[in-house]
Formats: C-alpha cells, structure tokens, sequence
C-alpha cells in the first residue's frame, strides 16, 4: 500500500522527456501488462507529473498500475483517482475472506486486527506495532476478491515507553537510505521535527522518492513532508551513485542487512544469523515460514555493498501443520487472489513440501501463484509446476511461418523498448537475443533489484522464458584489507 504525500509541482531542471512520450509509453505498457485493463485507464502528464484515473477491478491492479508509471523515465510523481469496480460480492463472503487471508498468513495470524465489511469497504480495527505491521496487514488485504478500499482510522499504532527523538529519527532515516542500494541520498537532507520528517534535496526517478518516504515513516516517523524532495532527470547520473559501489568492511555490511531485517515485520523476529565476506552474505538460523525466508534473501540484497546471498535459513514453523491443512490453507488462498481465483488448481502437499500444478495464462500468473503459496503457514518448500501453454506474447505467433515479420526479432526490439523507458535501466549495458521466444539478457547492472526487473520487462512483453546471465556490478577490491577472522552474529533485535 503507498504511502500518500503531496506531490511538488515544480518544474525540475534538465528533464528531457516530453510530456506527451511519457503517456505514450505509459499507455504502451499498460497494454503489455497482465492483471490490467488498458481501455479502463487513462493517463495525463503535465511536467512530468502523471494523472491516472479510471477503474480497476481490484486493489492489486491499481496499485500496480501506479508503480508502473511512477518507474517510467521522466516521472517525476504519480497521482492517481483510480477506482475499483469489483464483481458484486456478498459482504459475507468478503468477510470470511479478509479474516482467512489474516489468519493464514503466519505474520499477520497474531495481530489484534478485527475486520468488517460493507459494501466491499473493510474497515480495521485493532493495534499494531509499527508503521510496517500496518502496511503488511493492508498488502495481504489487497490481495483478496472484492475489496474495493481500506478504513484505517482505528487501526492504530502502539506507541511504547521509549519514543524516538526527533534526533534518533534523523539518525536512522540517514543510515538505512545510505545502505539502501534502491536510492542514492548524496543529494538528500533529512530534517525532523516533532516527529514530522521534511525531506529536500533531489533525487532520478518517482520510485525511488517513494521508496524514501516509506523508509522515513519505517522510524516512526508521524508524518513525511516531501514537497522539496524533487525528481530530476539529471541526478541519475552514475557518477553521484558512486558511493554506493564502494567497498564496504564485512562487519558494517553485517549490521546494515541486521538492521534492514529487523524492519521487515515478516523477519525481525527470526533467529536469523548474518555472516560477511567481501560482499558475499549469508544468511543462517531459523525462520517461521517460507516468505520470511524468502524476503530475508531480498532484503539482504537491497544492502549496498552486497552482491551475492548464501541464503542457508531453515524454516521452523512456530507449531506443526498437518498436510492436509497446508493444502486446505494454499487452496483457499489461491481461490481469494483476484489475480488467479478464477483458475484451478492441483495442489499436493507431503512432509510440508508443497506442489502446485494448474493452466494459466501468463507468467505474471504464474509467478503469482508461486508467491500466494509459499505464503501459507507450515510450507517448507515450494514446487511451482503450473504452466501457461502457448504463451508466445503480442507480435508472435505463425507471421513467420507466413511470411510475415521475423517475430523474435519483433520481441526483441519490445523488450529493448521496454528498457529504455525504465528509469533503472535505461542506461544500463544490456544486451538482448531471442531465440523461438526465449530471451537471453547479458551483460552488466548496478544492482540485483534491476537484474530482476530486466527478466520481469522481458516476460511481460511476451517472452516465453528468459534466460537472465546479466552479472551485477561489484565494488571494487580494496587496496588494502587486514586479514581478520569471520564472525558469526546473531541478531540481538529477534
């Protein structure tokens, strides 16, 4: 769920993408994107700020469509008055739902979170802990069949003994954007006051804006203030990026993927270990469930100065689930998701090892059964067999056994298109080959989110798989670096 803040309409200085480009390459994206229906939105851009509005017919897509445009090159902020137009659900049924999705998913299961529902509004009542427990309860409700919106108001944070002063949150917010790889903060000033955080300075792309705005509330921030962080074309220029491709010391890089963890609220409670050794992390203990073991490997990557993660976590459910239950909770979850719901699905489950096997039609679809079911409590390991036959993508198909354009050299100059309005990767040393709709990516990225992006960009425009060898950039080897031994350390915060 994104964190709402008032967008700067201040022209930023050097921008070189006209307006009317960047709606065409959003428009032109949104066709290509499974889960979304183009006729049903429209978009606007005004210097490089973009309006949407229309319908989806569920949370997922609207949210989706808004990180879309906010990740097209030239953005510089999103605002967006898309509505969702569900099927007509009984509130009964939306009810039971919202209550399942809560009480299956195994961090969400504990939260003294009540819902109820009317008209597909639900509304929260309860307490959490933290702005990210808040968030996590509002993402796994996205992702349920016919709700149209949230009613927060009296789903409300606990405030403890000990509060963060407005130093503390300086402090923090300062670290975790200097270790994040996603952002570049040399050209960012943090202020607090009163616990309300005032962010100035610039930064390249509308997605990275946001990103550092849910980092500021992830301190406890009251409220962000981001009128004067503006978005500028120009600071995406590598050579004030520098600093997050030096080398760092093994023991500041264990610390930065501690701290990045404890704020994962699917995480912070694991005995997660951490060990560093030239920017190759990994990671050991136990974790609950599959997703935390999942998302403690990708925040570990997130952290500058770490290019590879030996992710060794076993996974210790906090009590024992029989299988038949697990294949009951991964089904039922699978019927919710408004993304897969309509389709059917095989699922078998032994010794907590789960397999799912099922048609869909893309592999967006795919992909998301994957993660709805490695979501259930008590999955050890997860088997996606799910297939998605015929999938050859817009512009393939027989035109070549016609006669007509050569359709992987078509899918080729897509996905070289799609690149290219990426404000991460625009400028990135790509090289793109298809062969019979598999594409080949080589060559370099700065960092691993954009190693994943390439490959996602490729499937979306109609590939049938991808064979993704594009190595991320590593910093540097020291001059000089004192031999020392590795030491294993648990995270004090579990």
């Amino acid at each position: 769920m994104k964190t709402p803040y008032i967008l700067t309409a201040t022209a930023a200085p050097s921008e070189t993408m006209a307006d009317a480009d960047i709606t065409t390459a959003i428009e032109r994206l949104f066709t290509t994107q499974k889960g979304l229906n183009e006729h049903a939105l429209d978009v606007a851009t005004h210097e490089g700020l973009v309006t949407l509005t229309g319908f989806t017919d569920n949370l997922l897509a609207r949210q989706r469509a808004e990180e879309i445009a906010l990740a097209v090159r030239g953005v510089r902020g999103v605002t967006s008055t898309v509505a969702v137009q569900t099927l007509d659900l009984p509130d009964a049924d939306i009810q039971r739902d919202v209550c399942g999705a809560l009480a299956d998913d195994p961090a969400t299961a504990d939260y003294a979170v009540h819902c109820t529902v009317a008209g597909g509004v639900v509304t929260l009542t309860g307490m959490v802990q933290s702005w990210a427990e808040r968030q996590l309860v509002l993402r796994v409700l996205q992702g349920v069949r016919g709700v149209t919106t949230f009613v927060t108001e009296r789903l409300t944070i606990q405030k403890g003994e000990i509060v963060n002063s407005d130093a503390e949150i300086t402090t923090q917010i300062r670290e975790l954007l200097d270790w994040d790889i996603r952002v570049n903060s040399a050209l960012v000033e943090v202020q607090t006051h009163e616990q309300v955080v005032h962010l100035l300075g610039t930064v390249g792309t509308a997605t990275e804006k946001d990103h550092i705005v849910a980092i500021a509330y992830q301190t406890g921030a009251a409220r962000v203030d981001a009128h004067d962080l503006l978005v500028a074309y120009w600071a995406l220029g590598s050579e004030l990026r520098g600093e997050k491709f030096a080398p760092r010391a093994n023991e500041a890089i264990v610390k930065a993927v501690r701290g990045t963890i404890y704020h994962n609220p699917r995480v912070r409670c694991s005995e997660t270990l951490v060990q560093a050794h030239e920017g190759v992390v990994t990671l050991a203990g136990t974790v609950s469930n599959l997703r935390a073991r999942l998302e403690a490997e990708r925040d570990a990557r997130h952290v500058v100065g770490v290019h590879d993660v030996h992710n060794l976590l076993k996974i210790r459910p906090k009590r024992l689930v029989p299988d038949a239950d697990i294949r009951q909770t991964i089904l039922a979850a699978l019927a919710r998701d408004p993304y897969v719901g309509h389709f059917h699905f095989v699922v078998s489950v032994h010794q907590g090892q789960a397999t799912v096997q099922g048609l869909v039609g893309s592999a967006f679809e795919r992909e998301r059964v994957g993660d709805v079911a490695a979501g259930a409590s008590g999955v050890l390991a997860l088997t996606n067999r799910v297939a998605q036959p015929g999938l050859a993508g817009p512009g393939t198909g027989s035109a070549a056994h016609a006669g007509g354009p050569n359709p992987d050299h078509a899918l080729a100059g897509r996905i070289r298109q799609r690149h290219f309005w990426s404000a991460s990767l625009h400028d990135q040393d790509i090289e793109v080959q298809v062969s019979h709709g598999r594409a080949t990516l080589t060559g370099t990225v700065d960092t691993w989110p954009e190693r994943q992006q390439a490959a996602a960009d490729a499937y979306e425009v109609g590939a049938r798989d991808v064979n993704n060898h594009l190595q991320v950039r590593t910093p540097a080897a020291p001059e000089s670096q004192p031999a020392e031994s590795l030491e294993l350390l648990a995270d004090v915060n579990h």
